[in-house]
């Protein structure tokens, strides 16, 4: 069954009341993963899977939606620097639609660009983690962090960047 990619704010309106969304993170390694409340206002990290075979990745969130209540996802879109989408952003575009079709949840993309660095700077200077843990929870930061400027944008409350 093939699902739709949706812009976000179609994505929100498609949905009923109290349907969580989870944001998500597919890294090259790692596949954080963001949540947002009922309400779909605030996005919180949730935890990260270890990137492998589509399936076994898409059996995991599906698993997490089901529990959580998530009935759409929000993927980051890893354009270049200058908004451009190259190669990554293509593969993240497949794997998008492929996951979407394969757990039957309605998904959109979302400019992820400057969401690591934001996160790994604030970790840095306002967490004061090492390099080691912040590697344990930069993915999951990220994916909330792009979640919540999805969520924002697509409620018409943009804080912009």
């Amino acid at each position: 069954m093939a699902m739709a990619v949706f812009n976000i704010s179609d994505l929100l309106a498609s949905l009923g009341p109290g349907q969580r969304v989870l944001g998500i993170d597919p890294g090259s390694k790692t596949i954080g993963i963001a949540l947002s409340d009922v309400g779909r206002r605030l996005a919180t990290p949730y935890g990260s899977l270890k990137r492998g075979k589509l399936k076994a990745n898409a059996t995991e969130i599906a698993a997490i939606a089901l529990r959580e209540g998530a009935y759409g996802l929000v993927v980051g879109l890893p354009l270049s620097m200058d908004g451009t989408a190259g190669p990554a952003a293509q593969a993240a575009r497949d794997w998008t639609h492929a996951l979407s079709a394969a757990i039957g949840l309605p998904a959109a993309l979302w400019d992820e660009r400057l969401s690591s660095a934001a996160v790994n700077r604030f970790l840095i200077n306002e967490a004061d983690l090492t390099r080691a843990k912040r590697g344990e929870v930069v993915d999951r930061a990220a994916a909330a962090w792009m979640l919540q400027a999805a969520l924002d944008a697509g409620s018409g409350q943009s804080t912009g960047p």
